[in-house]
C-alpha cells in the first residue's frame, strides 16, 4: 500500500497546495463585490430619487470651461477691500482656533480614561460633544447671528462652538493613545493628576497636538469662507458678491488668497512637525 502524501492545503499559515501565500484573506472578495454592489445600488438609487436632467446638464456642461476662464482673468480692482477681507477671516480663523484648542484640551483631559475614573461623566461629555459636532458650523452661526448680528464675533463664536467639540474629541483620543505606562510610572513616583498630565502625557501627546491644531486651522478657514456667504464676513462675502454680480475677475483674486493661505498653513505646520519630531 503506497504511503499517503501529506496534503498541502490551506492551513493555519493560509499556504495554498502550490506552496504559494494567497495575497487575500479567504471571503474577502465576496465581501469586495458586496460592499461595491451595494455602492452602485445607492447611486442608482439616489439618482432616480434626485431626478437629474441629464440632457440640459450636459448642454451646460461648457459653461464650466468658460467661468473658470473668467476667475483666472484676475481683475485687481478693489483690491484693497478683497485684502482687508482676507485679513478678517485669518484672524476669525486665528482666534476661533486658538481659544477653541485651549478649552479643548481641558475638555480632552477631563475625557481622558487615563486620567479620570468616572465612566459616567466621560460617557455625558462625549454625548453633547457629538450632538455639537453633528450639527454644521453653518447652523451654529445661524443661531449666533439671531443673537449677536452680523460681523466677524459671529463667525469667531460659531467656529469656537464646533471646534471645541473637535477637539475635545480629538484630544482626548490623543491623551489615551499615549498609554498606561506613563501613567503608572508617574503615579508609583507620587505624582498628583496635574502633574501627570502636564508633566507626563501633555508632552508626549503634543506632536499629535499640533497635527490636530493645523488641520483644524485649514478647516476652520475654509469654514470661514463658507460662512461669509451668510453673514459672518471676510473673504467668504467678497467671493459671493462678485459672482453674484458677475465679476468673476475680483472673485479669481480673492480665491487665489484662499488657496495661498492653505496651502502656506500646510507646508508650514508640516515642517514645523519634522523637526519637532526630529528634535524629540
Amino acid at each position: 500500500m503506497a504511503a499517503r502524501q501529506p496534503q498541502w492545503g490551506l492551513g493555519r499559515a493560509g499556504v495554498r497546495r502550490d506552496g504559494r501565500i494567497p495575497l487575500r484573506a479567504p471571503g474577502q472578495g465576496r465581501a469586495v463585490r458586496l460592499f461595491f454592489g451595494a455602492c452602485a445600488l445607492l447611486s442608482a438609487a439616489s439618482l432616480l430619487y434626485l431626478w437629474v436632467d441629464w440632457p440640459k446638464l450636459l448642454s451646460r456642461a461648457p459653461n464650466i470651461g468658460r467661468s473658470f476662464v473668467k476667475l483666472f482673468t484676475f481683475d485687481f480692482t478693489g483690491f484693497s477691500a478683497t485684502l482687508s477681507a482676507f485679513g478678517e477671516s485669518v484672524s476669525m480663523t486665528v482666534l476661533a482656533t486658538i481659544y477653541s484648542a485651549l478649552l479643548g484640551i481641558l475638555f480632552g483631559a477631563l475625557m481622558c480614561r487615563s486620567l479620570v475614573k468616572n465612566h459616567i461623566a466621560i460617557g455625558a461629555l462625549s454625548a453633547v460633544f457629538t450632538f455639537v459636532r453633528a450639527v454644521p458650523s453653518v447652523v451654529w452661526v445661524l443661531l449666533v447671528l439671531v443673537c449677536l448680528g452680523f460681523g466677524p464675533a459671529t463667525g469667531i463664536v460659531g467656529l469656537s462652538v464646533h471646534s471645541i467639540a473637535f477637539f475635545a474629541k480629538a484630544y482626548a483620543q490623543s491623551f489615551d493613545d499615549v498609554g498606561g505606562d506613563v501613567v503608572e510610572a508617574l503615579t508609583a513616583a507620587g505624582a498628583n493628576r496635574l502633574q501627570i498630565f502636564f508633566r507626563g502625557i501633555l508632552p508626549a501627546a503634543l506632536s499629535s497636538i499640533v497635527a490636530w491644531f493645523s488641520l483644524r486651522v485649514e478647516t476652520n478657514f475654509s469654514e470661514s469662507t463658507v460662512l461669509g456667504m451668510v453673514g459672518a464676513g471676510g473673504i467668504g462675502f467678497v467671493i459671493s458678491s462678485n459672482i453674484q454680480n458677475y465679476r468673476y475677475g475680483r472673485a479669481g483674486v480673492a480665491i487665489v488668497l484662499v488657496f495661498l493661505f492653505a496651502y502656506l498653513v500646510e507646508t508650514g505646520f508640516s515642517k514645523m512637525k519634522r523637526a519637532y519630531l526630529m528634535d524629540h
